[in-house]
């Protein structure tokens, strides 16, 4: 098993002193070789008898570990293969920032597919986050944002009528917060709420999952500089393949 680009094995050891299980120690380390790119997708696993025994442990140890990886979706068993990297999860920061970004900036390729492109009628929900009349026109943009030429997250945006002019080979090139910024809108702030759910048959089509499988929601209301409305954000992202961090401060 050796780092990305060179032919130097990756530097595993386990601490048997330690209370922490060794397939854990084991998988931690694999995991965050991952993370930092030294295992890159597309690389394969070496041969689990020869990692047991470079490391002194059992091969059911050594299989518990990988498992653990395969279980969260960064590692892919495959037959007549072998053990692959698929990917690392993509830790998006709570902050004022797109998914387009995020992805760019965590090295993942992001790709977009644009679903629709279009004007449709406001639903009282729509219409309370952006401020307008129900029923009004608004302007709805729904893509499928990929990496790495996995589906990660389905997107849907509203904003009110004649905001931005959003043409669908732009939408497909980069990111909405970019093309609002390009046209001068200044994004200051937003209210923004984190939940789950199950995947309805729609979404898991697009998503490549099972119906029902655990997806992680977001909605988002967005304001400018002046305090206006600029968007209302609701996407769904593939909980194996996502995690919302944060950053806790204890109140003074």
């Amino acid at each position: 098993m050796t780092a990305h680009g060179t032919d130097r094995p990756l530097p595993l050891s386990v601490d048997r002193t330690s209370p922490v299980p060794l397939y854990f120690q084991l998988a931690q380390q694999l995991e965050a070789a991952v993370e930092q790119g030294r295992l890159a997708p597309g690389a394969l696993l070496g041969n689990e008898i020869d990692l047991a025994a470079r490391l002194g442990l059992s091969r059911p140890t050594v299989r518990q570990a990988i498992q653990t990886l395969v279980d969260k979706g960064l590692m892919v068993r495959r037959r007549g293969v072998g053990t692959q990297v698929v990917h690392s999860q993509v830790r998006r920061p709570l902050e004022l920032s797109s998914l387009y970004d995020d992805l760019e900036t965590a090295g993942q390729r992001p790709a977009t597919a644009v679903l629709r492109n279009t004007t449709e009628p406001a639903t009282a929900e729509v219409a309370a986050a952006l401020g307008v009349a129900e029923g009004s026109e608004v302007h709805l943009v729904e893509r499928l944002r990929s990496a790495h030429g996995e589906p990660m997250a389905l997107l849907r945006n509203h904003l009110p009528p004649g905001l931005v002019a959003l043409r669908t080979d732009e939408l497909e090139a980069t990111g909405l917060y970019r093309l609002m910024r390009a046209a001068g809108i200044t994004l200051h702030s937003a209210r923004q709420t984190v939940g789950a759910r199950a995947a309805t048959v729609g979404e898991a089509r697009d998503l490549e999952e099972e119906p029902g499988a655990p997806l992680l929601t977001m909605e988002r209301v967005t304001y400018d500089d002046t305090g206006r409305v600029v968007e209302f954000g609701s996407h769904v992202y593939r909980a194996a393949r996502y995690a919302f961090e944060f950053q806790l401060l204890v109140r003074p």
